[in-house]
């Protein structure tokens, strides 16, 4: 049986390991961070940002921001006690409770989107455990490989309700730039935040 290194232990952390390693060995402290993680989500789906064509919310940034800096185990898992809430029937999903609440949202146009999140979260925490969130190059990747997911599955699942060219007109093309911008934004984010935890700790 062979032993990591520190240095391949440090190449697997994530940011949350590397900031408050105490949080990873504490069920108590990964329950807590789960509940913050899924009030941020609730947020993000909640603030609307003027962008062009159509505002945006910051829930995809969320998403990928959450799965890289808690890691794919934690970061999915976030994500899923973020849809049992809303299953539950609280209004925590964007357009909540206006547009309905429950499982019968989740079954609507968006529950492609919600699947996503959650498939999002797990690849780019797996990512970022490699490293993937060091550098601005990577994490751009990163967060584009997660992005796409979602709109993957949310068009997959769009398409099966009203077909495909209304899915790509009224679920994917409205929301092309921002996501963008949101990309490039995590790629500038999580880089700065693991320099702030380097030097942290060299303080």
């Amino acid at each position: 049986m062979s032993i990591a290194s520190p240095a391949a232990k440090a190449a697997h952390s994530t940011l949350l390991a590397a900031a408050w390693p105490e949080a990873t060995s504490s069920a108590l402290r990964m329950t807590l961070l789960a509940l913050v993680g899924t009030a941020i989500l609730t947020l993000s789906a909640k603030i609307q940002v003027p962008f062009y064509p159509v505002p945006m919310t910051m829930q995809t940034f969320a998403v990928t921001v959450i799965g890289m800096a808690f890691g794919w185990r934690l970061g999915a898992a976030t994500v899923v006690l973020y849809l049992i809430e809303g299953a539950a029937g609280l209004p925590v999903f964007a357009g909540t409770p206006e547009k309905g609440i429950g499982l019968a949202y989740m079954m609507g146009p968006t529950g492609g989107y919600l699947v996503g999140f959650v498939a999002a979260a797990g690849l780019v925490g797996w990512l970022a455990q490699r490293g993937w969130d060091r550098n601005v190059l990577t994490t751009l990747a990163a967060m584009a490989v997660g992005t796409l997911v979602i709109f993957v599955l949310g068009y997959i699942w769009l398409a099966a309700l009203i077909g495909l060219e209304k899915a790509w007109v009224f679920g994917v093309a409205p929301f092309l730039f921002g996501s963008v911008f949101k990309i490039a934004l995590g790629a500038a984010v999580m880089p700065l935040a693991w320099k702030g935890v380097r030097l942290l700790h060299r303080g």
